[in-house]
């Protein structure tokens, strides 16, 4: 293997260990209602992303079926553990002020310095967040001087009160290139052609912004929406009017992101939110990014058009 794939890989396997804690401390939990269908879906996802480069796909793909299984007959609980007590957690803060934002700071400065390393090296950048995160999570350790160990248990800890719904981006993101090789982009592309007027850059724009952002909506992941929209509206209806392929797709992918503000199908950004801080409305947080959400899609409309033509 190449050393970007090895890296990738070693990436890939913290997470599947950290899925394997989880799985391990739902089974330990013997007041867990359905703890064994728990921990089974956690250590189902820990082989997927420990063993995925040398199992055969179709064995993934049983693994995607039985979690979604899973998930919808039996559900998948939180295990009770060790949760620090408030009080506690309240005069720790104080006592780290400001400092506790430096691991989260620090992430994204170690995240742009190895993504011009691996540039330099000819390697993909997306190894940068994960490379990241591993120097980050040493510097809040010795930032707050905790426990090695509570990299695991509060990283489970934090995984299932997520839950299933913490994969739905990768899911998604699998779905559209699924809906992309069954050429549902084709069918798009010529539904939109009856629609709109051909050689109009500027209804081209608005038709591949909106449509990122509709698709996001159904999808709830910009990703999944980007490979069946850019194919049927992007490439066709504004590439292919001498729009600049490069400005195109950045800003046609952060379209889609306008999407992803208003819709439940994002769920590990606009529900599990809502649940974590315990809000009565649980489409609080899409209700108010609504109108961020429309001005930020009238704005890469703008964009586009003026910086693509």
């Amino acid at each position: 293997m190449t050393p970007d794939i090895v890296i990738g890989e070693f990436f890939f396997i913290l997470v599947g260990v950290i899925f394997a804690i989880t799985g391990g401390l739902c089974g330990k939990d013997a007041a867990l209602k359905n703890r064994i269908p728990a921990a089974t879906f956690w250590f189902i996802l820990a082989f997927a992303f420990i063993t995925g480069p040398w199992v055969p796909a179709w064995l993934i793909g049983i693994c995607v079926i039985a979690l979604a299984t899973i998930t919808a007959v039996w559900g998948v609980k939180p295990a009770a553990v060790d949760r620090p007590d408030p009080a506690h957690v309240e005069e720790r803060a104080s006592k780290l002020g400001y400092k506790v934002f430096v691991p989260a700071l620090s992430l994204a400065v170690f995240a742009l310095v190895a993504a011009t390393v691996y540039q330099k090296l000819e390697m993909p950048t997306y190894l940068a967040v994960g490379t990241g995160a591993v120097l980050a999570t040493v510097v809040g350790l010795v930032v707050t001087k905790a426990p090695a160990k509570f990299v695991a248990v509060d990283g489970a800890r934090l995984t299932m009160d997520v839950g299933p719904v913490g994969i739905l981006p990768q899911l998604l993101a699998a779905l559209g290139a699924v809906f992309t090789a069954a050429g549902v982009g084709t069918v798009i592309a010529d539904t939109v052609a009856k629609v709109i007027p051909a050689h109009n850059p500027l209804v081209g724009v608005i038709a591949y912004c909106v449509g990122m952002a509709l698709f996001t909506v159904i999808m709830g992941n910009g990703f999944a929406a980007f490979s069946v929209i850019t194919v049927g509206i992007g490439i066709p209806f504004v590439v292919a009017q001498g729009g600049n392929p490069i400005i195109v797709a950045a800003l046609g992918l952060t379209a889609g992101y306008c999407g992803t503000l208003l819709t439940p199908m994002a769920a590990n950004f606009n529900v599990v939110p809502a649940v974590l801080l315990e809000m009565k409305d649980k489409y609080g947080v899409i209700k108010s990014q609504a109108v961020t959400a429309t001005l930020l899609l009238l704005v890469h409309i703008v964009l586009m058009y003026t910086l693509a033509f």
